[in-house]
This record gives C-alpha cells, sequence and structure tokens, in this order.
C-alpha cells in the first residue's frame, strides 16, 4: 500500500486497526512512534546495484490501556512527516514487536489495515544459478520400447 492509499483510507475511517497475519488485532492502546523515510542501497546477488526506498511505520503498544489513535491524528503525523521529511508516495512498510522487530507489508481489508508478511527472493535468478522449475512429465506419456534398448531410443 502507497502513502495516499493510507491517507485516502484514514478519511473514511471511525478507528485505526492494524490485524496481525495470523488474524489476531494489534491492540487498541498501540502507537505509532515513527514514520519515516528508510532508503536501501545494495548490490544484489548478481552485482546489479540496487534501491530502495520505503515509508515506515513504527507500531508500538505500551502500558498506556487509554490511549486510541484516531484517524485523523495519523493523518497529522503522516502530513507532517511528509512536509519535515520530503516524503513522496512510496510503500509503506510496517514494523511491529513480536520475538523481534517484524517488517510487514501493509494492506486494507474494507475495514482493519492488515500487516502482510513480507517474504525474502532473489533479484537475480537468471545470475546466481536458480534452477528453473523441472518439467512436468506424465508417465503414460513416455513411448514404450517393448522392453529393449537401443542407442537413441529413447528409454535410458
Amino acid at each position: 500500500m502507497k502513502l495516499s492509499e493510507i491517507k485516502k483510507q484514514l478519511s473514511t475511517l471511525e478507528n485505526v486497526t492494524f490485524v496481525l497475519p495470523n488474524g489476531t488485532y494489534v491492540p487498541e492502546h498501540f502507537h505509532v512512534t515513527e514514520v519515516g523515510l528508510i532508503t536501501k542501497n545494495f548490490i544484489d546477488c548478481g552485482g546489479k546495484v540496487r534501491e530502495e526506498i520505503v515509508v515506515n511505520f513504527q507500531l508500538w503498544d505500551a502500558n498506556d490501556f487509554e490511549h486510541r489513535l484516531k484517524p485523523k491524528k495519523l493523518l497529522d503525523i503522516i502530513e507532517l512527516s511528509e512536509k519535515v521529511l520530503g516524503i513522496k508516495d512510496h510503500e509503506i512498510e510496517v514494523e511491529y514487536q513480536s520475538d523481534t522487530i517484524g517488517k510487514y507489508d501493509l494492506g486494507f481489508n474494507g475495514k482493519d489495515f492488515t500487516l502482510v508478511n513480507k517474504l525474502t527472493a532473489c533479484l537475480a535468478e537468471d545470475q546466481c544459478g536458480i534452477p528453473k522449475d523441472k518439467q512436468k512429465v506424465k508417465i503414460s506419456e513416455i513411448p514404450s520400447q517393448n522392453n529393449s534398448c537401443t542407442p537413441g531410443g529413447g528409454c535410458c
């Protein structure tokens, strides 16, 4: 989800809720402790230089059980971040504490913002020798050779 999309959704909501991939909700007393711009410059395993830019939201729940972040307040935080940090309309990455700091993509299901598991991937599969998927062949489609094997006969 891009920053423009969350702003559009926030303008229609009465409450801000986040759902983890396992279906449980981030506690309703969470805080957005950071909105930032992260730029990652790297070289993939094929030697290509790449750049990734994301808007980062950090969610945190404390013992502040009376806290409730309203959509307007989150919009204000986002707009201040855009102004002060020069943030553009990038994809959003959400950090949330579980066993370690988890990083998630952000989705929306019509009511709640959803934290979507991120996956690693090879960005240069053609460069690092990852085999293509094996071709599936039905045994019934392999021609039979009358139990004899001759050079070039296709049975071995």
